[in-house]
């Protein structure tokens, strides 16, 4: 991709997209360190808020901040759907050049807004924040830096917090990648994969002031899903063009193991005449050939449904955006 350079001058515009889920004690606060951020520097802005179908009154108050700022806007969901489905649609609505993403809890820190946007103006299309210094327990600590550097190996994107909230990101870069299920954590890996260009910053990270982790007091909800999320990932980043590479592969591994087993015991037999109790040996060739069959099968199921064009649903939620 052509490096793109965006000077301040260029830059007209920033929407900031916060998603939030049973936030009301932080909210107001946090909109007020983000005004006072945004009133020193150049630009036209927009804030959204996305009410991931809280149960306290974070909509409530919301509802109040839109009544006093014009550039706050306001989506609501039905329901919980989760952080990936709130983003997508708040970057659906943004319209800035420039795209900042921030949690609702006060942990990440508006002030550090300003030093993002330097960052990206040395050519980057997207930066992600490094909570460095995390003020969460030692339990989720160690499991955020054993998914990192899992995710940084297999993504081959060096990056040391892939799940931090505070990001931000090129126009371009939000409208041509697509968020669902858990991806949120990584926008910069397949931002990445589309070539864009992903940076990282050093930012500061508080300790949480109101509510409560949505992962459990140690964070331990969120272990469950982070294998399956960087398998996820790594397939469609490296393999969703090309499914019959990754189950061809191993389908015919398989198959030429199960192969060369039934071929050894062929000759076996020939020679003998007796397989000498090696019919469990037998019997696990053919499961081989059979399994390696079925993969590279699969394989190709793959790519016959890529060719013919086959569309995932893009939305699977239901907002209600407040209209003045």
């Amino acid at each position: 991709m052509k490096k793109k350079e965006m000077s301040e001058n260029s830059i007209q515009k920033i929407s900031i997209v916060i998603p939030a889920f049973n936030e009301g004690g932080s909210l107001e606060e946090l909109n007020s360190k983000i005004l006072q951020v945004l009133s020193i520097l150049p630009f036209d802005y927009e804030i959204i808020y996305i009410d991931d179908g809280s149960t306290d009154n974070s909509f409530a108050i919301l509802e109040k901040l839109y009544q006093e700022n014009q550039k706050i806007k306001v989506i609501r969901f039905r329901k919980n759907f989760g952080k990936s489905a709130a983003l997508s649609a708040g970057f659906q609505e943004a319209s800035g050049d420039l795209i900042i993403t921030l949690d609702a809890d006060l942990q990440d820190e508006p002030n550090e807004i300003p030093n993002l946007l330097a960052k990206i103006d040395e050519g980057y299309d997207l930066v992600s924040g490094w909570k460095k210094e995390r003020k969460d327990s030692l339990v989720k600590r160690i499991s955020s830096w054993i998914f990192n550097q899992t995710a940084s190996k297999l993504l081959g994107l060096k990056l040391h917090d892939f799940n931090c909230g505070l990001k931000i990101y090129r126009r371009e870069v939000v409208k041509n990648i697509e968020v669902y299920g858990e991806l949120h954590r990584f926008l910069p890996a397949l931002a990445y994969q589309q070539g864009f260009k992903v940076g990282e910053l050093k930012i500061k990270h508080n300790p949480r002031k109101f509510g409560k982790s949505k992962y459990g007091l140690l964070g331990l909800r969120r272990l469950n899903n982070y294998l399956l999320d960087i398998i996820n990932v790594f397939l469609l980043t490296k393999y969703a063009k090309k499914p019959l590479h990754f189950f061809g592969g191993i389908g015919l591994f398989l198959f030429f193991i199960g192969f060369s087993i039934n071929v050894y015991l062929t000759g076996l037999k020939i020679l003998t005449g007796s397989l000498q109790n090696r019919y469990p040996f037998l019997m696990l060739g053919i499961l081989l050939v059979i399994v390696g069959i079925q993969l590279i099968s699969l394989g190709l199921l793959g790519e016959i449904i890529i060719q013919s064009g086959f569309k995932r649903e893009k939305k699977h939620y239901i907002t209600q955006k407040l209209k003045r």
